[in-house]
């Protein structure tokens, strides 16, 4: 090679060098995220491609415990549910899939297929066995990565997977349009219903407050501080305090309100009137 056929190869390696610093090359997914809503912003993509674009970016960088359905809002089945139990379950949530319980949420049997109910409806209700309609569900931890997953789902071709802390109780529940909806948005169907105000106003100063109701949205909507460091809900607090599950019509005074238990099962309360107490 000629003297001057090194120097300029040697020019050409700086160069390129050079370019490499000062260049827009993206260093990280925020430089992506940059980069595209600098192209929406040329009008070189829309605005709904850049939210999937977005979309597709988060979900890489997220984990299962960070969008799961909590255990709390889960809606499952008992392993010991007559036919009409578990159709009662399945019409009244419309949901497809059901994760199948034992003696606690922690002990997953498996997953109910709503499909799978229909056979039975023109067969005899004594040839009804939940157990032999069980699928087998999907264990994943909740550091489990969402991008990772998706591509599970894909591949093994499941739809829901269960979610489990670092002792191995349940801690929700996670289905594939959960991530998808992080992708590209809500997913509303014609069997979604508008989702209503947890805390709703009835008559006299009156409230029905959903137990799941956040402690933090309780507080700012009574403006009020309860204390929110030992439990998330306001159905946490209600059951902390009776110090057992109460029945329902059962009232109890915490915080300057009065909380009348008015719906719940065997398991857990679900629904709250709420009042707040005039001395």
């Amino acid at each position: 090679m000629s003297e001057e056929s090194s120097n300029n190869t040697s020019e050409k390696s700086f160069l390129a060098k050079i370019w490499q610093v000062f260049s827009p090359n993206p260093k990280n997914s925020d430089d992506v995220a940059d980069m595209l809503r600098s192209a929406e912003n040329e009008s070189i993509i829309d605005a709904s491609v850049l939210q999937i674009m977005e979309g597709a970016l988060k979900v890489s960088d997220q984990q299962a415990r960070e969008i799961m359905i909590p255990r709390s809002q889960m809606v499952i089945i008992e392993d010991d549910f007559s036919l009409e139990q578990v159709l009662e379950v399945v019409i009244t949530s419309q949901h497809s899939r059901f994760p199948v319980v034992g003696e606690s949420s922690d002990d997953v049997k498996g997953i109910l297929l709503a499909k799978e109910m229909l056979p039975l409806l023109l067969s005899e209700k004594d040839s009804f066995n939940l157990q032999s309609l069980l699928r087998p569900a999907t264990i994943i931890p909740e550091s489990k990565r969402l991008n990772v997953l998706l591509q599970e789902f894909r591949e093994q071709r499941y739809h829901m997977a269960i979610v489990v802390d670092e002792y191995g109780g349940v801690s929700g529940l996670l289905t594939i349009e959960d991530i998808l909806e992080e992708i590209v948005g809500e997913i509303e169907d014609e069997t979604d219903e508008h989702e209503q105000a947890q805390i709703q106003h009835k008559i006299d100063g009156i409230f029905t407050v959903e137990a799941i109701t956040e402690v933090d949205d309780f507080n700012e909507f009574f403006d009020v501080g309860l204390a929110d460091d030992e439990f998330d809900t306001v159905g946490g607090l209600v059951l902390h305090a009776f110090g057992r599950l109460p029945n329902i019509d059962e009232t109890i005074s915490i915080g300057g309100f009065g909380f009348k238990v008015v719906a719940g099962d065997k398991r857990k309360i679900t629904t709250l009137e709420v009042k707040k107490i005039t001395l």
